[in-house]
């Protein structure tokens, strides 16, 4: 891959792979350094394969294997000392800037408590949703990318949805 190329990559799909990527994580920091080894692993595997079909879906791919890597390799670190606050940050970078009105601040609250709902998600559940509704990905770009079959795929669909409306109507009691 030129370097042409990867920059024309990252002024198409960049914006949409950092956002998938600051969902994943909750933390911005863990999406950039995310967002940066998505491209970097892009680089290194550029000339070996074409991506002409759904280069997206392809970048997102890379990202969620990534991702998948790293919280095998720190499970156990992250269990023992998990980071208070993840969704507080990730929700703090989607609130909109500017004077907001009664309607803005009740939208944004519903929607940081979506988040955090989301964020609340085993990642079997979670990333098949992100994939979904945030980046709009059809089914068949879904089972690709996670390896999984269809059924699979809706059935945590199904599940993830169930559980985020339990998680919001109690919220709202």
């Amino acid at each position: 891959m030129r370097r042409e190329e990867l920059e024309q990559m990252i002024r198409t799909y960049g914006r949409d792979l950092f956002s998938f990527c600051c969902s994943m994580t909750c933390s911005r920091q863990d999406a950039e350094d995310l967002y940066q080894d998505t491209f970097l692993k892009l680089y290194e595997i550029g000339e070996k394969i074409s991506i002409e079909k759904n280069p997206k879906s392809f970048l997102m791919g890379i990202a969620f294997n990534l991702y998948r890597n790293h919280r095998r390799k720190h499970f156990i670190r992250d269990r023992i000392a998990a980071e208070p606050g993840r969704t507080e940050e990730i929700a703090a970078l989607a609130a909109a800037k500017g004077p907001s009105t009664e309607e803005q601040a009740i939208l944004r609250e519903n929607c940081l408590a979506l988040r955090r709902a989301v964020a609340k998600l085993p990642d079997k559940y979670k990333i098949p949703i992100l994939l979904f509704y945030m980046e709009e990905l059809p089914m068949k770009e879904i089972e690709r990318i996670l390896r999984l079959p269809g059924g699979t795929v809706k059935t945590r669909l199904r599940r993830a949805k169930m559980i985020l409306k339990r998680e919001l109507e109690g919220a709202q009691s």
